[in-house]
């Protein structure tokens, strides 16, 4: 963390973005101390179910719980939150109920969804490729808990890649893979109906 803080306050005076890919194994005193210069952060939220995160993970779901609440409530990093699907061991209509409603009464309606798609590889090659139709599943609970951003991850092609307006459905960012396409946001609101996008804007310290 000591080697991030140095690298972290040296970026931002150049108005370089820090980020973090995490998988939630904070504590409160490790996110405050990145306070100052982190800027965003994605966290796998990889199940709702201990059992899953202890013989799949050897973890505990609660303090990532914990964490992704904390960053929401107290402080001003971007949260983002992401769900690797794996069919036949997190990918039931309850648990992913759980994981969006969760999303939505502890971190807020706002934090954007990452749902994506498992391919059976390197150490663990005992489910299948999560189907397209199970992402599509998992986006519709999200929008039925609440939550305005919801993405498709690892499936090329979906419209679910791109970000719309969840008041008027609206195409507001188009996306394929890693390309954007078309950004037709204005000054941070929709340009149809003016409802305000949630975001993060870059400065420098």
């Amino acid at each position: 963390m000591e080697l991030c803080d140095e690298c972290g306050r040296l970026a931002k005076q150049e108005g370089i973005a820090n980020v973090f890919v995490s998988n939630g194994f904070m504590t409160k005193e490790a996110v405050d101390f990145a306070g100052e210069w982190l800027d965003g952060i994605n966290i796998d939220l990889k199940s709702f179910s201990e059992d899953f995160y202890k013989s799949m993970c050897k973890a505990r779901l609660q303090p990532v719980l914990d964490t992704i609440s904390y960053i929401a409530r107290q402080t001003d990093i971007w949260l983002e939150i992401t769900t690797l699907v794996v069919p036949g061991q997190n990918d039931s209509d309850e648990e992913l109920r759980q994981i969006a409603d969760f999303i939505v009464n502890s971190a807020g309606a706002d934090v954007p969804w990452h749902v994506s798609r498992f391919f059976p590889n390197y150490q663990y090659t005992d489910s299948a490729a999560t189907p397209a139709s199970t992402l599509q599943r998992a986006y519709d609970i999200g929008k039925d808990a609440g939550l305005h951003y919801i993405y498709v991850g690892n499936l090329p092609g979906s419209r679910a890649e791109s970000t719309s307006c969840y008041k008027c459905g609206q195409l507001l960012i188009e996306r394929i893979g890693y390309t954007i396409r078309a950004n037709k946001i204005r000054n941070c609101c929709c340009p149809n109906c003016d409802t305000k996008v949630a975001g993060f804007e870059i400065s420098s310290a």
